[in-house]
């Protein structure tokens, strides 16, 4: 195998964190932020790009890598944690919002899945996190969550994370399934995908579903969030008072901020 491989187990039910056995010497990489917990006699390293063999190659490659996460939106660095002891350790990484962990062993997966660009949580070192490019120029301009995707290639296990209630299912040959396009979350790499027009304009306007929707073809496998991030966070920040709110709010919230402010 190019990928380390780990051992791990996933604990919690919505409020999930996924551990992570560590060998002497083995890697995991994750996301600058994410970790939770670790044991003693591991190293906690920055590195750049995703710690692939792609990015070992001096340091233009470096930079080729962590340029690629630039364009996903994600922060130039990740972080490598190596276990340096003689004995197993233990690293903990937790999801930054309620919802699911998902283990994908890319070695059953056919080596490649395509999933949201802010999706990625940690993985083996050797997984090579890039970039996926849509085909079509319309799925850029109004995909509604950009046209840019993360792409991880190899053959060890990465792990993604997405709210709400997951689903995964399966993709017969030519079969085709229409998904909000906030509600995608990973999908294998055979799996056609493309943006499809919402038809008719009260649908369009009115339905409250926006205006398009991604279309997947298979065969393959595809995993769907129930509450993508992005729905809640538009929720909340609906149902927040505006310009101060009604006076019954303003109270409460001056109330509980002298309550943690009282001296």
């Amino acid at each position: 195998m190019n990928n380390h491989e780990i051992d791990f187990k996933i604990y919690g039910d919505d409020m999930q964190f996924v551990e992570v056995e560590l060998d002497p010497q083995e890697t995991v990489v994750a996301e600058a932020g994410s970790l939770m917990m670790m044991e003693d006699q591991i190293k906690m390293e920055t590195i750049f790009g995703d710690g692939s063999r792609n990015s070992d190659g001096g340091m233009m490659g470096k930079l080729f890598g962590a340029g690629k996460r630039l364009l996903t939106g994600e922060s130039l660095f990740m972080t490598a944690f190596t276990n340096e002891g003689r004995d197993k350790r233990h690293a903990s990484f937790a999801s930054p919002y309620p919802g699911k962990i998902i283990p994908l062993d890319l070695s059953e997966l056919g080596g490649k899945v395509i999933c949201q660009k802010d999706a990625f949580l940690a993985a083996a070192k050797g997984v090579s996190i890039g970039i996926e490019f849509q085909r079509k120029i319309g799925t850029g301009f109004f995909g509604g969550e950009g046209f840019i995707m993360q792409k991880l290639e190899g053959d060890g296990m990465t792990f993604v994370h997405a709210g709400g209630t997951i689903h995964k299912k399966e993709l017969a040959p030519g079969e085709i399934l229409r998904v909000d396009t906030g509600c995608l979350v990973a999908m294998t790499g055979g799996v056609d995908y493309n943006i499809e027009f919402v038809k008719g304009v009260k649908t369009a306007l009115f339905g409250g579903e926006g205006l398009f929707f991604a279309t997947l073809k298979g065969p393959g496998t595809v995993w769907v969030q129930s509450l993508p991030f992005s729905r809640l966070a538009s929720r909340v920040f609906a149902a927040a008072p505006q310009n101060g709110g009604s006076s019954e709010e303003g109270s409460v919230a001056k109330g509980l901020f002298n309550l943690f402010n009282d001296k």
